[in-house]
């Protein structure tokens, strides 16, 4: 069972920017927008993210980098961040997942879990 001072969910939302795509060239652009909501006990700050992108064809890139949006944001308990942001895949399928990892104010250090989510041209999947 997960200590309930430390829990943070993650959710998104997921959009097709057709406007920004190019499918003639291979490209096509998605928008999320992710919500993390502290529910633990503890003040958290997002201090990194690690993206694990695939794309219809299985190839996989992974992100890493220090916050986001340029952000490190302390999120109080009980409260949420909000934030969007994008990518661009070469196949019109693809999901992404990963981890946030997060510095609670007595300095534990710990995972936020982002489960796989798609991205999807509308009509792509029947």
């Amino acid at each position: 069972m997960s200590d309930p001072r430390y829990q943070v969910d993650v959710s998104v939302v997921t959009h097709y920017l057709a406007d920004q795509s190019q499918p003639e060239h291979e490209r096509f652009a998605f928008a999320y927008t992710i919500t993390v909501q502290n529910n633990g006990e503890q003040p958290a700050r997002l201090m990194s993210r690690h993206w694990v992108i695939t794309d219809g064809d299985g190839h996989v890139e992974e992100v890493r980098g220090a916050g986001v949006v340029g952000q490190q944001p302390l999120i109080g308990a009980g409260k949420s961040h909000t934030y969007s942001s994008g990518t661009v895949m070469t196949t019109k399928v693809g999901t992404m997942q990963g981890s946030y990892e997060m510095v609670a104010d007595d300095g534990k250090h710990f995972d936020a879990i982002i489960k796989p989510f798609r991205l999807a041209v509308p009509g792509a999947l029947h």
